[in-house]
């Protein structure tokens, strides 16, 4: 085959030539350029229709081949722009593997300085192998300001797209804002799966003693914490609580978190861990093979059914509990506990694994309810016994 080149157009001068070969070379440098460095803000797929432009953006950027199902909603430009950055700091943020990481979710409330991202925080880093987590930790903000101060002191933030809902503030059990919030989440979990990432989903108001992932099962499917567990590790009448959970991307998870989402039709004004007990008997899920396995409190416990074992225990949550104050106030007596064990000499440690916990108090199982009207009166704020 003839190469089209100026050596091939002898009727052309030598001025001519030199002139055509610096135009060639200009534009080959500048097609090369705009291949390898072109903004990400623009659109590279502009000349194509809008409907079959927008699903292929975040493909080609991710290096995938697409095929294009054309009986699909068509995806707004702007969300897969929103989808390659979040490709992006998810990409950052992954284990050895290169798929897995660790996600937690902040609004304003929970992100005050002296707060509770603060004390979340802190658990890594006196935790036992825990501290290399946090380079692995990302960070979705449900606000602005929440994401602002996420940049402030951590590397790996994402703000959430949540235009039309304000989650900026406290969020209490089963307001209509904590509802919208919680299925927000499970919503934003489909997106990761389908990306390929493996993740560890923990709530803010967890602290991190140990490092768990010795203790996760590893052929299941999607293995969760549990308010209440019964010894049986495979048993679906476990009590899930969804503050904690590690998931791998396949299809059987992505099946799921699809079918789990769609559930809060069938059962409205229920939350998402609600909609789970309500369906983790279903058949569907035995059809899809999905294996589900439910988190020992041994090793994953909380304020529900404490860990009475130090050397055991990996994380630390406070559920059945109300009020953002009260669960500060708890968490920080955690971390002191936390540290005073692991200050003793190994020997006095190994004598005494089972030593007492000096919380719940301000979450004290008595005082499980909300305040006073908080019901009635905040149906449009949003602290719950779990996170956000």
């Amino acid at each position: 085959m003839m190469i089209f080149n100026a050596e091939n157009l002898p009727w052309i001068s030598n001025h001519h030539r030199r002139i055509f070969i610096i135009v060639m070379l200009f534009l080959t440098v500048a097609i090369t350029s705009w291949t390898l460095y072109y903004d990400t803000t623009t659109d590279p797929f502009e000349f194509l229709p809008t409907s079959l432009r927008s699903s292929l953006f975040l493909d080609y950027y991710m290096g995938k081949t697409t095929i294009v199902n054309f009986s699909d909603p068509p995806v707004t430009f702007s969300e897969q722009l929103g989808n390659h950055k979040l490709y992006k700091v998810l990409s950052k943020a992954t284990m050895d593997d290169n798929k897995t990481v660790i996600i937690t979710t902040l609004n304003k409330a929970w992100a005050q300085p002296g707060s509770l991202l603060d004390v979340f925080l802190a658990s890594f880093k006196i935790g036992n192998g825990t501290c290399k987590y946090l380079n692995h930790l990302v960070i979705v903000s449900m606000d602005q300001e929440a994401h602002s101060h996420c940049l402030m002191v951590h590397p790996h933030c994402y703000k959430l797209n949540t235009t039309g809902n304000n989650f900026s503030s406290e969020a209490y059990f089963m307001t209509q804002s904590y509802l919208e919030m919680m299925w927000k989440r499970i919503d934003f979990m489909i997106s990761i799966l389908e990306m390929g990432f493996n993740f560890v989903f923990t709530d803010a108001d967890i602290m991190w003693l140990q490092d768990p992932f010795p203790r996760f099962y590893p052929d299941a499917d999607f293995q969760i914490a549990c308010d209440r567990f019964n010894g049986r590790p495979n048993d679906t009448n476990n009590a899930p609580n969804g503050g904690f959970n590690y998931v791998k991307s396949n299809n059987k998870t992505i099946q799921f978190y699809k079918y789990w989402y769609s559930s809060r039709l069938t059962y409205p004004d229920k939350h998402d861990q609600d909609v789970l007990n309500k369906i983790k008997k279903d058949s569907f899920l035995s059809e899809i093979g999905l294996q589900i396995m439910f988190l020992d409190t041994k090793y994953f416990g909380g304020f529900c059914q404490l860990s009475k074992d130090y050397s055991r225990i990996c994380t630390m949550h406070a559920n059945c509990c109300y009020g953002l104050g009260n669960k500060i106030l708890d968490l920080k007596i955690v971390l002191q506990d936390w540290r005073c064990y692991t200050k003793m000499p190994p020997n006095i440690r190994a004598k005494h694994p089972a030593l007492s916990w000096r919380v719940p108090r301000s979450c004290s199982l008595r005082n499980f309810h909300p305040p006073n009207g908080t019901r009635a009166a905040n149906k449009t704020r949003t602290t719950s016994s779990r996170s956000l």
